[in-house]
């Protein structure tokens, strides 16, 4: 999400500066007028003159893998709590008048009622979740007694052209994408009844840039989803039909930290931020598999 928002908002003419360890990121899919630094949010002087004479600052910063963050809970608090505790006080060393921080759906755990409304009290189940609902209240709170005005956007499953796909704990959707093009069976942890929100990249940033602008958002959280849910299962289907391939699925053990079901109520976003999702999933996998080389079907030499 990084890289497609820094390209948005270069292409509608904003100076912009990206900060990324590259331990996800690309830079090659940056536009060349990017502004472009490699470092950490923990590095404070690098952060604070990276900050200089900014007006807004989107916060994406952060370990993002449920069930990574199982197996290394300290990792993911350092990087996604004590990163944005630091990425707050340079703002404030800095005279940053904005921070839209970018948290998840994951942070409502398991709930009975679905979509999944803001006035929901949160239940996260695995430490990136705690992780990501800790830095909300610290961004909220930092935000009220520094005077910084804050907005925290819980984004769905979001997913696009150019998603990082790790050898371990890949996303679904590219994990998906990769098995279909290289003919493999596509792999369910747990029965595939689970349910998520997918919504595509191109959506999302619709709803980031509306933020770093939009009235009456200031301590405000907003869900940013499709508000449509998918079963892993049809999920799986779609990727058949998307690709032309035939699909076989193979189940797996059910991940530790899942949740059973996941739907954004997407209201208050379309009220404060006017965001309306334009595409559906299966015009997003498309677009997906046609702009993101990885997913391109292999030709057959002669």
């Amino acid at each position: 999400m990084g890289s497609a928002l820094a390209n948005r908002l270069a292409g509608e003419g904003h100076e912009v500066r990206g900060l990324d360890d590259l331990s996800a990121g690309d830079p090659a899919r940056l536009s060349a007028r990017v502004l472009f630094t490699r470092g950490d949010v923990n590095d404070r002087p690098k952060l604070w003159t990276h900050l200089q004479d900014v007006e807004c600052v989107y916060h994406l910063a952060a370990r993002v893998s449920v069930p990574e963050s199982v197996l290394y809970p300290r990792e993911y608090n350092a990087a996604n709590v004590g990163g944005t505790v630091s990425v707050m006080e340079a703002m404030r060393d800095a005279g940053v008048r904005r921070v839209v921080f970018v948290s998840s759906g994951a942070v409502y755990g398991e709930q009975a009622e679905q979509p999944l409304s803001e006035r929901q009290r949160p239940a996260p189940r695995s430490p990136y979740a705690v992780s990501k609902l800790s830095a909300e209240f610290y961004v909220h709170t930092i935000g009220i007694l520094w005077g910084l005005e804050t907005v925290a956007l819980r984004v769905f499953n979001a997913y696009g052209p150019g998603q990082p796909l790790p050898a371990a704990h890949a996303p679904v959707i590219p994990r998906f994408l990769r098995q279909a093009r290289q003919g493999g069976s596509l792999v369910i942890h747990g029965d595939g009844s689970q349910t998520r929100d997918y919504v595509y990249v191109d959506d999302v940033m619709d709803a980031l840039v509306a933020a770093a602008t939009a009235r009456s958002v200031d301590r405000r959280v907003i869900n940013i989803g499709s508000g449509r849910e998918t079963s892993v299962r049809a999920l799986a289907h779609l990727v058949g039909e998307v690709t032309g391939r035939s699909i076989d699925v193979l189940y797996s053990k059910a991940e530790n930290g899942g949740v059973s079901r996941m739907c954004a109520d997407i209201a208050l976003a379309e009220e404060k931020l006017g965001f309306r999702p334009k595409l559906t999933l299966a015009e997003g996998l498309r677009l997906t598999v046609s702009q993101d080389p990885r997913f391109a079907p292999e030709t057959t030499r002669l």
